[in-house]
């Protein structure tokens, strides 16, 4: 068989190479990270080896894919209106400043775009964690026009994590204080734990809040907080060391309930 083609995509941080016919239909599909060639059909396993040899280093599986888990197979029957995957970090910023942009002329900055500034920081960063196991969902939307701003899901369990813009400012925690600069104090650890209890609501599991700084000058807490995981924007990859609470089918499966939009209704 000759003119097959291959083309290669990125979906989730993960490349993938598909093996199309001429009229356009794949017949095979080779994932670089889990070094394996799956074949819709066995009869074209040749011909596939051929057009893929170029692209593969070292030794790889072939075979049809795998049977699917109860959680992809949940994931591919989700809706993709129900489907928060897909969502950007401050996704619901977005949107926001697209229908209300603002006026052009404004004598201090508009505080939702240093928000959402801070939203991308941190989620380009827990995006980054997707290759360790990990997975993140951005801009969850609950009940009441609240939502949580990152969810990470991984070996080491599951963070809520709340973002706050901080660029050169002096943060001091005082449990349940945040002082930001010379702002009045705020106590924003109470919204950071109830957005992880409305999660552990949702999901019936643990999850534990995470208070992610972006760009502080300082960063003092006399007395830590003894629940809430205090950290900048460059200590997130910290998470990706924990590790041995779950099993990958775990996070798979409360992936899978996560990121369906109805699972968040009620809480």
């Amino acid at each position: 068989m000759s003119g097959l083609r291959v083309i290669p995509t990125w979906r989730h941080g993960r490349e993938r190479l598909y093996v199309c016919l001429t009229d356009g239909r794949n017949i095979a599909w080779y994932d670089r990270e889990s070094a394996r060639v799956n074949l819709l059909s066995e009869g074209h396993r040749d011909d596939v080896l051929e057009a893929l040899g170029p692209f593969i280093t070292g030794s790889v599986t072939v075979g049809p894919p795998p049977v699917p888990t109860p959680a992809e197979l949940a994931r591919l029957s989700l809706h993709p209106d129900d489907d928060l995957a897909p969502n950007r970090p401050g996704e619901a910023l977005l949107i926001a400043l697209d229908r209300d942009p603002g006026p052009t002329r404004r004598l201090r900055p508009d505080p939702r775009r240093r928000a959402l500034a801070a939203e991308q920081t941190v989620g380009e960063a827990l995006d980054r964690l997707d290759g360790a196991g990990w997975h993140a969902l951005h801009s969850v939307p609950l009940p009441g026009g609240d939502r949580i701003h990152h969810l990470v899901i991984g070996p080491g369990g599951l963070f809520a994590v709340h973002t706050l813009y901080a660029r050169k400012q002096r943060v001091r925690v005082a449990d349940p204080q945040v002082t930001l600069g010379r702002r009045d104090p705020d106590p924003l650890l109470r919204r950071v734990r109830a957005d992880a209890d409305r999660a552990s609501y949702a999901l019936t599991a643990e999850v534990r809040p995470v208070l992610a700084l972006v760009g502080p000058a300082d960063v003092s807490a006399p007395v830590p907080a003894p629940d809430v995981r205090v950290l900048t924007d460059t200590e997130l990859t910290d998470l990706a060391r924990l590790g041995g609470i779950l099993k990958p089918a775990d996070v798979e499966a409360l992936h899978a309930m996560a990121r369906d939009r109805n699972t968040w209704m009620r809480v």
